[in-house]
């Protein structure tokens, strides 16, 4: 990597460390994206972070916000470049969704252990009450910010709607961060422990819904199994 105003900034956050651990070789990764390519770098590691969600947005967007309170960046321009980085992303998925498609789900629903289609069958009907909302609003909740996504290209979602809502929660999500980076200075890398908390948060409601699922689907498949013959002596 040259050096240059970033590199200083990568090394900051690895001084002292025997192991940099993930989180400071995805710091590295991005800071060389950012140093390379300036904006569209960042935009760059955001759109892979929608793809792959193990690339935390928590570290990405803080440390560009951070790049530009040195004015190494802009702060307009990575708000922007990190929000049209959200909607490629988003779009990736959305794509994967319509692949997919509502019929080759159903069948996917059909051979799934625990599954059934009556409950695919309510997923789609809120979908198709409350998708608008659903997507704005699921762009701000670690997860399903990436997931949500696929069911909209699984119903088909217009595709303008889809991007106008992808680009306005993503630029709540990314400009809150990133102002966070630019405030915070050289503490940029303290939102990851809060981020992190909301999204522990998050995977601990998703395991119940997940746990209360499968402890319905169990006992409504009992329910309706027909009784079984006992043998007359």
């Amino acid at each position: 990597m040259t050096t240059g105003p970033l590199t200083s900034i990568s090394a900051g956050t690895t001084a002292g460390a025997d192991d940099p651990g993930i989180v400071n070789r995805l710091t590295d990764w991005a800071v060389s994206l950012m140093e390379t390519l300036g904006g569209p770098g960042a935009g760059l590691a955001v759109a892979l972070e929608n793809l792959f969600p193990p690339i935390p947005s928590e570290v990405i967007l803080p440390l560009a916000g951070f790049t530009a309170s040195q004015g190494s960046l802009g702060l307009l321009s990575v708000v922007l470049w990190t929000t049209a980085g959200s909607v490629v992303g988003a779009l990736g998925l959305y794509l994967v969704g319509a692949a997919i498609g509502r019929e080759r789900l159903r069948r996917i629903v059909v051979r799934t252990p625990l599954a059934r289609l009556e409950d695919l069958d309510r997923a789609e009907t809120w979908f198709a009450r409350h998708g608008t909302l659903a997507v704005l609003l699921g762009r701000l909740i670690p997860i399903v910010r990436s997931l949500i996504s696929v069911p909209a290209g699984v119903e088909r979602m217009r595709l303008g709607r889809f991007v106008a809502l992808t680009a306005i929660g993503s630029a709540v999500w990314n400009s809150t961060l990133v102002l966070l980076g630019y405030v915070l200075g050289e503490q940029w890398h303290a939102v990851e422990g809060v981020m992190g908390n909301y999204q522990s948060g998050v995977v601990v409601v998703v395991g119940v819904l997940v746990a209360w699922y499968v402890l319905h689907a169990v006992v409504t498949r009992r329910a309706t199994q027909p009784p079984r013959h006992t043998r007359s002596r």
